[in-house]
């Protein structure tokens, strides 16, 4: 996806945000803004990818602040979060068993997103309502369908929390359907994103193969990413994709497996782009061989 005029505010919001959680040091906060004011001056364009420049401003951030991780306590704050609702999630789990149950609390969980929405954000709150909205998009019957001739499956995490709810839907998966999960997670910090470690001390290498991205990017960016990773893409029998950085980068792709996009849409932009109001949890089908 290219990026906005509405993007460049938001990149800004997550700049000064990023800037704040990197360092305490006042002046190396207005040397990294004034690094961030330069940065974009020079490099938001038009049809510039998204995620892409989202990746390379972020990174730019840690380089000036010398803070290779400044959303790890929020990361840490996410996963936190999302295991002090696992009793009420397990509760509505038990009163409705169903794969679209399941989704639907994994995509709620797709509000833990320091990226799109601001740090002050009532995160609890907006999962416990996101929760009981129906998908607006809602390919279902198609990705059921799809899961039942599969045998592999790469399944792309997004952000930390989040991933608590989607160990119940993979779970889910692995035994409902008896195929094999490739679950990628990013190669370093990038926002609040789920690594590797926060997977692996899920216990979510019990039902999948855990994978690096080769990246540290927000979302999947091609260029970024390793060789394998791209092959994988390709080689798998589908694709379930979690969340806006994904999508932002995977529809700049030729992707020769079919995608499933399970998200919450929370900017204009991606509103637009989808076709729904922002708030909407989507579970959606899109085909990428351009």
């Amino acid at each position: 996806m290219k990026i906005n005029y509405e993007c460049a505010s938001c990149m800004l919001r997550q700049s000064r945000e990023a800037i704040e959680n990197a360092t305490d040091d006042v002046e190396l906060r207005m040397n990294a803004t004034l690094k961030v004011l330069d940065f974009m001056n020079t490099n938001f364009k038009k049809n510039y990818q998204s995620n892409k420049l989202g990746t390379k401003l972020h990174h730019m951030i840690m380089d000036e602040t010398g803070n290779d991780d400044p959303y790890k306590n929020l990361r840490e704050d996410g996963n936190k979060l999302a295991l002090n609702l696992i009793p009420m999630v397990k509760n509505l789990i038990e009163k409705d068993d169903t794969l679209l149950n399941y989704i639907k609390i994994a995509v709620a969980g797709n509000v833990i997103d320091f990226g799109a929405l601001k740090e002050d954000t009532d995160m609890e709150s907006l999962i416990k309502k996101q929760i009981t909205k129906d998908p607006v998009i809602n390919d279902i019957d198609k990705l059921d369908n799809a899961l039942k001739n599969a045998e592999n499956v790469l399944y792309l995490t997004d952000n930390s929390g989040e991933i608590v709810f989607d160990k119940l839907l993979i779970k889910k998966i692995k035994e409902d359907y008896d195929v094999n999960i490739f679950l990628a997670l990013k190669d370093g910090p990038i926002l609040n994103d789920a690594l590797i470690k926060d997977a692996v001390d899920l216990g979510l290498d019990d039902y999948t193969t855990i994978i690096s991205t080769g990246a540290a990017s927000v979302g999947v960016v091609e260029e970024f990413v390793s060789p394998e990773f791209n092959d994988l893409m390709n080689n798998v029998d589908l694709i379930i994709s979690k969340g806006m950085g994904n999508y932002e980068g995977l529809t700049e792709m030729h992707i020769e497996r079919p995608v499933y996009f399970l998200l919450t849409v929370k900017c204009n932009v991606i509103s637009r782009d989808i076709g729904v109001p922002v708030g909407s949890p989507v579970i959606c089908e899109k085909l990428l061989i351009n």
